[in-house]
């Protein structure tokens, strides 16, 4: 049975951000769009196979900017169209052409969902052609005339808040969109009201407070506040290590130095930034930098380190990291690296996209010991501490 997720991102959003700005669905929670962080929990589910997005046709350019390294699940984006309901039947007939058992369509802008709510939809997919993710109303309600004055009292006991994802089989939810619109029924406010209309059961699962849909300014600063919390801290070291032959200068930390040997490697052999490269996938569990660039590829023969440090970085920005500061030991008898230290801050900084007072530049010698201490080469460690995405 397969599985597909439509989500819908092509809304304008003018209640929670202004007209001059792009939309909600692309407004950043720490670093990451709303939409990405949308995307990102159902590509992570191994359930899902395919993600379809609808977006404005005014919006291209923000999404492909969201998008960016999502992965093969996500096919091209469908256009919207006047109404939330032309929109969702635009995605739907763009995932024809896979054809799955079952789809769940999500509203963009709740970027908090989580596995569990998905997995409570699915679930109840199995027996039932319909399910959606919804909430008890907890609030007394009230119904109020045009006066704003208090009319009676709603009984709150039977009331639920629908969310989404709401799942459906994929060819039951296609024709009901397609005979309502047929039959110019175009202002269905969420799915679920269109199997009611078809006469289908739905099921109700439990949803998610966290599962708030960001409608308002408000919303925005809040999400912003969950955003920031739902990160963990991850922390790792490398080590790398060159020895030195005859030549004129080396490279350390991204600077060109000149000495009396050169350090040996296949590319320009800067031992602080391999070690810091090294240290940065280890934030992800990536490997090293043998595992993306391995010696044996001609591609990298005297190629500047800071292409790998820029991979590194990449990889992390793609799993929507952030990196807090990075701190580098390089430990030598010569060159000295204190004439160096603020170039270096300046260019790992400039590469990874951070301040020059988040880089550690330090340098000791060996006292003599060992091959360093003989002058046979250069060693050098380092740490990273990133801010990664915690799982849904």
């Amino acid at each position: 049975m397969t599985r597909a997720a439509l989500i819908v991102a092509a809304g304008r959003g003018s209640r929670a951000v202004a007209a001059s700005i792009e939309p909600k669905q692309y407004a950043r929670l720490a670093g990451i769009s709303v939409l990405r962080r949308t995307i990102d929990v159902f590509a992570r589910h191994p359930e899902i196979s395919t993600i379809g997005v609808v977006i404005h046709p005014d919006d291209q350019v923000f999404y492909e900017a969201a998008v960016a390294g999502v992965g093969d699940k996500l096919i091209a984006p469908a256009i919207g169209g006047a109404t939330r309901q032309a929109s969702v039947l635009a995605g739907l007939e763009a995932l024809a052409k896979r054809a799955p058992d079952f789809v769940l369509i999500h509203d963009a802008a709740r970027p908090f969902v989580t596995h569990d709510v998905i997995d409570r939809v699915l679930s109840a997919l199995n027996d039932t052609p319909a399910a959606i993710a919804a909430l008890p109303v907890a609030d007394t309600l009230k119904q109020a005339g045009d006066d704003r004055r208090v009319q009676r009292t709603i009984a709150r006991q039977s009331l639920w808040r629908a969310q989404t994802p709401q799942g459906f089989q994929y060819p039951l939810i296609l024709d009901l969109h397609r005979r309502a619109a047929a039959q110019g029924i175009r202002e269905m406010t969420d799915d679920a009201a269109l199997a009611e209309w078809g006469g289908i059961p739905v099921a109700l699962v439990e949803g998610a407070e966290r599962n708030r849909k960001i409608t308002t300014a408000e919303d925005l600063v809040m999400a912003e506040t969950i955003a920031e919390g739902a990160r963990e801290t991850r922390t790792a070291s490398g080590f790398d290590v060159h020895r030195f032959v005859p030549g004129d200068h080396v490279w350390l930390g991204g600077v060109r130095i000149t000495h009396t040997q050169r350090l040996e490697g296949h590319s320009d052999a800067d031992v602080a930034l391999h070690a810091l490269t090294d240290a940065l996938l280890g934030t992800i569990g990536a490997g090293d930098i043998g595992t993306f660039f391995p010696p044996s590829d001609a591609r990298w023969k005297g190629a500047a380190s800071r292409i790998f440090l820029e991979h590194a970085a990449g990889l992390i920005a793609q799993r929507g990291g952030r990196i807090v500061n990075v701190d580098v030991t390089i430990l030598a008898e010569a060159p000295k690296v204190g004439p160096h230290r603020t170039a270096m801050q300046a260019t790992i900084g400039e590469v990874l996209g951070i301040a020059a007072d988040r880089v550690g530049i330090k340098a000791t010698t060996t006292e003599g010991l060992g091959f360093t201490g003989r002058g046979e080469g250069i060693a050098a460690m380092a740490t990273a501490t990133v801010l990664l995405p915690t799982e849904a």
